[in-house]
């Protein structure tokens, strides 16, 4: 069953003539921006997918009690599904959405890119650093967070740094070859082949004979661009058979991988594309808790659901910036975007200086989780 999130003003609170804090009157008076996604609500990526659409929910609802517009949500669950995720973003074009946000697939987001550039329709914050979806001619795509290259060549550094020289890789199958190519070309900048390149399914039963290849392969360490299942599967399986290497996962795991491996006390070193959730000195960190907390969902601070939120703050002030030159149309949508700097409280977005290719964002970091269960990175 498809489902779906329709956010309207912000969470839906209808009480005494009142919404989301705003009389009637008021609300009927804003100027409306509507926005869509397509995330996974279900399935093996329900988590991430949730604190993708709850960090954005958070954004807006702050963002329509403040600034004199409303921003409305609707939500499409794809279940992390690469076709229904291609079909979720054409029907909420074909619903007059202004913009499209914070899509969870980046393989969804793949399969869209055609309908998004036959409506001219602005694609915003992906979250997925995939490379399919940054290749030239990709526009109007635009990106708050670092591509899987950045991240790669930042994991990539810190192996060369250990002297490790057996590499396996796994990847999700149904991903752009310009991911793999991007891990590649880290990897041969290093002199570095992998021993062992595995696809996988994001939503298999089992990943047992997955772990069994890898373990045989006698590696130094494993690569994982895969979301939070999957990976968390396999560091369970060759941690208990004592694998002596080390993990390392990209940023598409997400706050569900870190607060698996915490629980379990098992250790991987995953790369980050905004602040660390637990840095309150940063400003967008202490702003999107606080406005987490104002949303009443009981949503949970993390690193996947300040991803979302940074997103949201840029679809606001895009969408703001648009209304000055009248009604928030498409095309005025995407040229404010395209204009774009901006700093959210100490992580910066600039789309002007990226001449049309839509990289917002440089920031990688790593985290490192150790056997206790400590972040020590």
């Amino acid at each position: 069953m498809k489902r779906r999130t329709l956010v309207f003003a912000s969470p839906a609170v209808l009480a005494g003539g009142v919404i989301g804090g705003l009389s009637l009157t008021a609300a009927a008076q804003q100027p409306v921006i509507r926005f869509g996604q397509s995330a996974s609500l279900s399935g093996g990526q329900a988590g991430y997918g949730k604190d993708v659409r709850d960090g954005i929910l958070a954004a807006f609802a702050a963002a329509s009690k403040t600034s004199g517009a409303r921003f409305e949500l609707t939500t499409l669950d794809d279940g992390g599904v690469r076709n229904r995720c291609a079909q979720n973003v054409q029907n909420l074009i074909d619903s007059g959405v202004t913009g499209i946000v914070g899509l969870t697939s980046g393989a969804g987001a793949e399969a869209a890119i055609s309908a998004v550039e036959k409506a001219q329709i602005p694609l915003l914050g992906t979250a997925s650093g995939n490379m399919g979806i940054r290749a030239a001619g990709s526009a109007p795509a635009f990106h708050v967070r670092a591509g899987y290259d950045l991240e790669y060549s930042r994991m990539v550094s810190y192996i060369k740094d250990f002297g490790l020289r057996r590499v396996g890789v796994v990847y999700l199958e149904d991903t752009s070859q310009a991911n793999l190519d991007a891990m590649n070309q880290a990897l041969s900048g290093m002199s570095i082949t992998p021993k062992a390149t595995l696809t996988i399914d994001r939503n298999a039963a089992s990943f047992d004979t997955v772990a069994a290849s890898l373990l045989e392969a006698k590696l130094d360490c494993v690569l994982f661009t895969a979301n939070a299942g999957p990976v968390a599967s396999i560091i369970d399986k060759m941690s208990a058979a004592k694998y002596p290497g080390l993990f390392y996962a990209s940023s598409f795991a997400g706050q569900s991988l870190v607060d698996t491996l915490v629980a379990r006390k098992q250790s991987c070193v995953m790369s980050t594309v905004v602040p660390r959730p637990n840095a309150a000195g940063v400003g967008v960190v202490n702003r999107c808790q606080q406005d987490l907390a104002a949303l009443g969902t009981g949503a949970k601070m993390g690193m996947t659901t300040l991803e979302g939120y940074i997103a949201g703050r840029i679809a606001v002030e895009a969408g703001l910036a648009a209304l000055k030159s009248g009604s928030p149309t498409r095309a005025r949508l995407r040229d404010a975007l395209a204009g774009l700097r901006s700093d959210v409280g100490g992580y910066r977005v600039d789309f002007a200086a990226s001449n049309g290719a839509g990289q917002g964002s440089r920031y990688v970091d790593l985290i490192a989780i150790d056997r206790y269960g400590r972040l020590v990175g």
